[in-house]
């Protein structure tokens, strides 16, 4: 991989500077993609966009940054990309300082800007992995890149920009089809990032290296859909606490399983109202493997636990018959276990606690 030093004025970069909104931000003489298209947007403030003008009427060093060389003298920021937004908007008149556009300024002042040094860090001619370990160890300043958003620098081409058109920005058709199941930042790629987990079981690099080069995004963007009418066939009723499961995971495993929808919404309905549950988002993976551990269900408190200790003075009756029947434990030793489990009706209350050894708790869990 190389990585090379590359010097420009602003008058260099800010040529041919064009915001094109939807369809992305070009300069360097159209040589540069500052955003493409479904990309981040401009998230400066005012204070940060005017801090930079500044810095450079001041003369003040800005910040390094770093592009990629797509090649055919091609360039795409993979940090800077504020800055230079704010430079090349502010020489093209779309905004002013303390009521000042570039245009009315001195001309000495205007030549002072457009000669301005700027320092460009060009990666070029490295694998996917040389480039993403690059990108992750520059990544340490300014609007930091997610780390979706550094796989997209790494693993361009025409599968990427048509997934991006279904899965990235604000307002794109998978967040109008499935919003209410999934807690992401879409436009910095987090939506993209949650799906391309499920349909890779967590391999998100190896997928967008398989499918680099694809025409299109058809695997994807038609998973995606099926995951999200399974979920609405299955669990017709809405509950808020079904943003953010992980729908795909769940799909995976289940997809080719029969469930009957009203069963499932009774025993969803059960559980919502039992108060042993605190977690009720993890009913949804409940329902499916009837495994505890997504509930995290209410332990007894360190009072009920006392109170029970001293009741049974210190003696786990599970160690009746053993070498330990009549060990006084101390506290620290014992643990609180539903006497009748929570699965055949039992309560988190001091009627149903009992003190056992560590050992014979764990086993008890074990079964």
């Amino acid at each position: 991989m190389e990585i090379k030093l590359k010097e420009m004025t602003i008058r260099e970069l800010a040529t041919g500077y064009v915001d094109n909104m939807e369809d992305g931000v070009v300069a360097y003489s159209g040589k540069l993609d500052v955003r493409p298209a479904y990309q981040r947007e401009f998230v400066y403030k005012d204070k940060q966009r005017d801090s930079v003008i500044d810095s450079v009427r001041k003369n003040y060093p800005l910040n390094v940054m770093y592009w990629v060389d797509n090649g055919n003298d091609q360039y795409e920021i993979l940090d800077g990309q504020q800055r230079t937004i704010s430079i090349c908007q502010f020489v093209n008149g779309y905004f002013s300082i303390n009521d000042r556009q570039f245009d009315s300024l001195e001309t000495d002042e205007q030549e002072q800007i457009l000669n301005y040094q700027l320092q460009v860090y060009v990666c070029s001619n490295g694998t996917d992995s040389e480039k993403l370990e690059w990108f992750r160890t520059i990544n340490i300043a300014g609007e930091k890149l997610s780390e979706q958003e550094l796989r997209n620098a790494t693993y361009r081409g025409p599968w990427l920009t048509e997934a991006k058109k279904h899965f990235s920005k604000n307002n794109n058709p998978a967040q109008a089809i499935a919003d209410k199941y999934i807690t992401a930042k879409w436009n910095r790629q987090e939506g993209l990032e949650t799906v391309l987990s499920w349909i890779s079981n967590g391999k998100i690099e190896s997928y967008m290296n398989m499918h680099q080069s694809d025409l299109n995004d058809n695997e994807l963007w038609l998973y995606f859909q099926s995951v999200i009418m399974w979920v609405k066939t299955l669990f017709p009723k809405y509950r808020r606490e079904m943003k953010s499961v992980n729908w795909g995971i769940l799909y995976n495993k289940y997809k080719d399983n029969f469930y009957d929808a009203n069963e499932l919404e009774n025993k969803i309905s059960k559980l919502m109202q039992d108060s042993e549950v605190e977690n009720k988002k993890g009913i949804y993976e409940y329902v499916f493997d009837n495994d505890q551990k997504h509930l995290n269900l209410r332990q007894f408190d360190d009072n009920i636990k006392r109170t029970v200790y001293e009741r049974q003075n210190g003696i786990c009756p599970m160690c009746r018959g053993t070498e330990n029947e009549n060990k006084h434990w101390p506290y620290e030793e014992m643990e609180g276990d539903h006497d009748i489990p929570w699965s055949k009706g039992g309560q988190t209350t001091e009627q149903n606690c009992v003190m056992l050894c560590r050992k014979h708790n764990r086993e008890k869990s074990d079964k």
